[in-house]
């Protein structure tokens, strides 16, 4: 670190439901955090106020106000290139948002944004199990499948600064689910923790096997549900997670004869659930890849704390925000 730089910067992980932001040290240390409600203002302006306020209070309190050196963000449909959220389904500003500029005339000081999946990645190789890799790639399992992609210790962002959307790459031609994005058969529709809750439903209404999962109300039930079942041993909620993990073994096969990563990490509520997953990936996985490639590409899972790897992710984009 240069000696005139300043020790803190500060990591913004936007959600759908919160926004997390923290106080991160030069060696990853999250100082302090808090949150906003992400959907509480329909107006940006209101939004970047009180998370104005927040920030500046939290800044206050850890006797930080003129020690940042910059400000990383990690939100969905951002756009390293433009520093602006660009059309993202899932937040409550619509159309382009150009969310660093309204930052860094909030704090004055240098705003870098970009998508959630890619601030997890930079996070993972900045501080986590990703630490001296110069190929992998991250894929962040929640609500929906996200994907950071790292070749030769660069992110790929493409052209246009989008690149890297896995959970969209087409796993079901023909007869696919419907996907939040307005196209069928999409990655994200089976493997997301959203994707599961779907399987369930369908497995149960279209078979008559006995399971614990009939106990719940159909329309309710979690990927969280289907995870307690099958460590009680329910059948079909263990062939749920098979199900899923084979979908997405398979995928990650064409992953690997894209880029031949180190690794595939996962990240994201869906991944904690283990062999129940993991088995049935490593499985399809090594089944479906190239030859060549066989034995080579790691799975892991990511060492962040899930409450800490975005805001920690987002953040390590703080110190090189110009």
């Amino acid at each position: 670190m240069h000696q005139n730089m300043k020790p803190y910067v500060v990591g913004i992980d936007i959600g759908g439901t919160n926004t997390v932001f923290g106080i991160v040290d030069a060696r990853g240390n999250v100082v302090a955090s808090s949150s906003i409600k992400t959907g509480r203002h329909a107006d940006i302006k209101d939004y970047v106020e009180e998370l104005k306020t927040s920030l500046n209070n939290l800044l206050e309190a850890n006797d930080a106000t003129d020690k940042i050196a910059g400000i990383g963000v990690g939100a969905p449909n951002g756009n390293y290139f433009t520093g602006a959220i660009e059309m993202a389904p899932n937040l409550p500003w619509k159309g382009r948002i150009p969310l660093a500029e309204l930052l860094k005339e909030a704090f004055g000081v240098p705003v870098a944004l970009t998508n959630d999946a890619n601030a997890a990645a930079i996070g993972e190789m900045t501080y986590g199990v990703a630490r001296g890799m110069k190929d992998f790639i991250m894929i962040t399992l929640g609500t929906g499948v996200g994907s950071g992609i790292v070749v030769n210790g660069q992110l790929v962002y493409g052209h246009d600064g989008f690149a890297g959307e896995l959970g969209h790459v087409i796993v079901k031609p023909s007869n696919g689910r419907m996907c939040g994005c307005g196209r069928t058969g999409c990655l994200e529709a089976y493997c997301s923790a959203t994707g599961v809750a779907r399987t369930a439903r369908e497995f149960l209404e279209t078979r008559t096997d006995k399971s614990l999962l009939r106990n719940l109300p159909i329309e309710g039930i979690t990927s969280k549900d289907v995870y307690d079942a099958a460590v009680q041993g329910d059948k079909l909620a263990k062939e749920i997670f098979e199900y899923t993990g084979k979908i997405m073994g398979e995928a990650f096969a064409n992953f690997i004869a894209f880029s031949s990563p180190e690794a595939i990490i996962l990240f994201g509520g869906l991944s904690r659930s283990g062999e129940l997953l993991m088995k049935p990936i490593k499985e399809a996985m090594d089944r479906n890849t190239l030859n060549i490639y066989k034995g080579k590409t790691k799975l892991l899972l990511s060492e962040l704390k899930e409450s800490d790897a975005a805001v920690l992710g987002a953040s390590a984009l703080g110190w090189e925000a110009r």
